[in-house]
């Protein structure tokens, strides 16, 4: 599971965080039944937004849910999920998110995607994830070749970044994508002038999403060698710091533009939950006085930091799937404080179990 916006379950609420769960097992659930089972591998936090967005501007429609039947992941109970064009929509992006995120990896080498019967498996996954996302987006009559016109430009951007270009030259084609996704939830919400202020809440948002990625990865991309947009444009952690903080203002100050009809579970997301991803992200220590999820440096729960030992030897195809199975069955992926990653072996979280800072919001009645 992969993406920046990842809440505490103490700080949503029972009754967000069953909006929160309706819509990530939405999309999961519109993956499959357009995809196949094979595509709920790329369920991810980040492209539930899309869904959250659309129904923000439409409110619960009659048929905006139905119950979905016993999950594993759900400790195999039944659940009320978020269905209709928003999570179609969702699924398309995060197929096309995923494949980049594949493409990207086998560009680099990465782990078992070095071996090349793997890495051939893996391209042709992600060749059938563009065409199914493609094939979902056509039906929403949303324009899919912006996204793969976005990931097309995104080689040549890093190969042309030297120390002193522009980081955010190589965050273009992410900041494109994100806000036409973004602008579409208006066009199926029925809302056309909200389409300018969400494109520019996309634009920043995926602009987070890249710099965040590029500030995780660091340490490990430092360790092995490889290419990282921080490194390659000399752009240092403070200036990268200071392109985030602008650009979770930039959200909040693009949704207060936005017309919704029931927008507390988009203002908690994209407005209280994005500047705790960017201290999780920098490791700042919440106040529990724990690094949040993601961070680097000592007590951090991924890569490789000073004094950190090496990451773990992965398992192979067949070992890595039996623990997967085992995590899903057991719930350990969803509720576990601390589980090993199917296949690299690393230290993971259950994403819904992590606190890092239980300062509840009551988002209804914020004044941001």
């Amino acid at each position: 599971m992969f993406g920046i916006v990842r809440p505490c379950r103490h700080r949503l609420g029972a009754a967000m965080l069953g909006e929160w769960t309706a819509h990530l097992c939405g999309l999961c659930l519109a993956l499959r039944n357009d995809h196949g089972q094979l595509a709920r591998l790329v369920t991810n936090y980040d492209g539930l937004l899309v869904s959250v967005l659309t129904e923000a501007q439409t409110g619960v429609t009659a048929g905006g849910r139905r119950t979905a039947g016993p999950c594993p992941l759900r400790a195999l109970r039944t659940a009320p999920v978020a269905r209709g064009e928003g999570a179609r929509l969702a699924a398309a992006v995060s197929l096309v998110l995923a494949s980049a995120k594949t493409r990207d990896h086998l560009a680099d080498g990465d782990g078992l995607l070095a071996r090349r019967p793997l890495a051939a498996a893996a391209r042709r996954m992600a060749d059938g994830w563009d065409r199914a996302g493609a094939r979902t987006s056509a039906a929403l009559e949303f324009e899919v070749s912006v996204l793969a016109d976005a990931v097309e430009r995104q080689p040549a951007l890093e190969a042309a970044a030297v120390p002193g270009s522009p980081v955010l030259a190589v965050t273009e084609p992410a900041e494109t994508a994100t806000a036409a996704a973004f602008a579409h939830t208006a066009v199926l919400a029925g809302r056309p002038a909200n389409a300018a202020p969400l494109a520019e809440a996309g634009r920043l948002f995926g602009r987070l999403a890249h710099l965040l990625d590029a500030v995780e990865d660091l340490p490990a991309d430092e360790a092995a060698g490889a290419w990282n947009p921080l490194t390659a444009t000399g752009t240092p952690r403070e200036e990268a710091r200071r392109l985030c903080d602008d650009a979770v203002q930039g959200v909040r100050l693009a949704l207060r533009e936005v017309a919704f009809a029931d927008g507390r579970l988009a203002h908690l997301l994209l407005v209280h939950e994005l500047p705790r991803s960017v201290d999780r992200a920098f490791g700042v220590r919440c106040a529990h006085g724990a690094p949040g999820a993601g961070a680097y440096g000592p007590g951090g729960g991924h890569g490789r930091g000073p004094g950190v030992p090496g990451r773990p030897a992965g398992r192979g195809p067949a070992a890595g799937c039996g623990a997967f199975t085992g995590l899903c069955c057991t719930c350990r992926m969803c509720c576990a404080s601390e589980y090993e990653g199917p296949w690299s072996r690393k230290k993971r979280e259950g994403c819904c179990h992590k606190c890092d800072c239980c300062d509840a919001c009551e988002c209804c009645s914020c004044d941001c």
